[in-house]
């Protein structure tokens, strides 16, 4: 795993502006768990895959009490387009200095097509009610990822 947060880990501080003119954070969420999850690009094919299948589940991570978070370098603009876009009903978060990425383990060296980059690594946290990270996936892969995560909040 990259430097960052493992399973039982008190989950990283964060406050980050969201779509809808929000601001998403870890002291707002304190005391309920949710999904955090952070995808490397709005609007490319494999990030709108995942954020459309969240969204799908959103009714059934809802009624297990989570909320869902999403989380991007992008800046708000290209965000709010992307949600409006796709109906995406959970607030779309920017990082543009990778600053929470960095601290979840979610930015560092990938390989993408046999290329070397330093970027946004796609990764989902599931953090209970106390803050704590509960389940950790690094390197994910979209298809079928939403469902994991949702059994996996089911344990919760």
């Amino acid at each position: 795993m990259p430097p960052g947060v493992k399973e039982g880990d008190p989950a990283p501080p964060f406050s980050l502006p969201a779509t809808g003119g929000r601001t998403v954070s870890l002291e707002a969420m304190k005391g309920k768990p949710f999904v955090l999850y952070f995808y490397p690009k709005a609007d490319t094919p494999g990030c709108t895959t995942e954020a459309c299948a969240f969204n799908e589940a959103l009714t059934q991570f809802k009624g297990l009490g989570l909320e869902v978070i999403g989380v991007s370098p992008d800046k708000m603009p290209a965000i709010e387009k992307f949600a409006q876009k796709y109906g995406l009903d959970f607030p779309l978060a920017s990082d543009p200095e990778n600053a929470t990425a960095q601290a979840y383990g979610a930015w560092g060296e990938k390989v993408f097509m046999g290329r070397r980059s330093i970027g946004l690594i796609r990764s989902t946290f599931l953090i209970d009610k106390d803050g704590r990270i509960a389940r950790a996936w690094k390197k994910v892969k979209v298809d079928g990822h939403a469902a994991e995560v949702l059994e996996a909040a089911r344990a919760l």
